[in-house]
């Protein structure tokens, strides 16, 4: 039997989607409490470990897990050796250089000889030094937005994902570091040894990310009026189209369409000549 260890965020703003992902996909937790830090599943084949996102990069890489979910962000910090798999569209952000509003600094070369503070001082330093501007790095663990006005650092270079917390810190962005989602890792060592394991874990996650925004049409309409509604539909490669056990001549029409879609999409399909029109939500969707 082949056993894959698992690591998920334990906190922080990616752990609850993390997780809800994680049950969508199947892989459901068993007898998991506040402070627990290793869960079993419903697969007796695969078990969870918790933990902070930005050790799991190192968790994975020196294989204390097989496969992990955390940030492209934290991967780079770590420079962790991983192989990244699968972005899960989540948890979305940027991490940029910023300076106050009344700063004269207006671009990244302006901050040489400057102190910048960050949660991400290797990913920092990098882009910096790519930039060939020198700089003091001024690491902290917290509250970077107020260094700048606790005389601390004259620049930061931070996360953001709406920028609200920045012009609520009266800060403006001189630059893009890095952008970074959600996503899926793996050892290398794990995707020789564990491979057929690591892929169904892979799959079963990537059909609830498929899925999102997706829903699933049926209807049921007279065959002449088939070319009219085919029109109208943007399933992912066509409509499928049966028979109904009707005297009436009728043909069941399915598709998948964006969820975006439907509220127009229900109107032009009644035009159309469609009926009993039925729209279901999709959990998983596998190509």
């Amino acid at each position: 039997m082949t056993c894959i260890r698992l690591a998920l965020p334990n906190k922080g703003r990616i752990a609850q989607p993390v997780r809800e992902l994680v049950e969508k996909s199947g892989i459901h937790l068993v007898g998991t409490g506040e402070r627990k830090l290793v869960a079993r599943t419903v697969d007796p084949e695969i078990e969870v470990l918790f933990a902070r996102p930005a050790d799991i990069p190192e968790y994975v890489a020196n294989g204390a897990a097989d496969v992990g979910i955390t940030g492209h962000d934290m991967v780079m910090e770590r420079g962790s050796e991983v192989e990244e798999l699968l972005d899960l569209k989540m948890g979305g952000a940027t991490l940029v250089a910023a300076v106050p509003e009344d700063s004269a600094v207006t671009g990244v070369a302006a901050l040489d000889g400057k102190r910048v503070a960050t949660e991400f001082p290797v990913i920092t330093r990098a882009f910096f030094e790519k930039h060939g501007v020198s700089v003091t790095i001024v690491p902290v663990g917290g509250a970077c937005e107020a260094t700048p006005y606790l005389g601390i650092a004259d620049a930061i270079v931070d996360l953001t994902s709406s920028g609200t917390t920045l012009k609520t810190n009266r800060l403006r962005v001189i630059a893009e570091v890095l952008r970074s989602s959600t996503g899926v890792i793996a050892s290398k060592e794990a995707l020789t040894e564990k491979r057929e394991k690591v892929h169904e874990v892979l799959l079963a996650l990537e059909s609830v990310v498929r899925a999102k925004g997706q829903c699933y049409l049926m209807m049921n309409a007279q065959r002449e009026a088939l070319t009219a509604i085919e029109q109208v539909l943007p399933g992912l490669g066509g409509p499928t189209v049966m028979d109904v056990a009707s005297k009436e001549g009728l043909v069941a029409v399915h598709a998948v369409v964006a969820e975006e879609c439907v509220y127009q999409l229900i109107n032009q399909l009644k035009q159309a000549g469609a009926r009993d029109i039925l729209v279901m939500p999709i959990e998983r969707m596998i190509p």
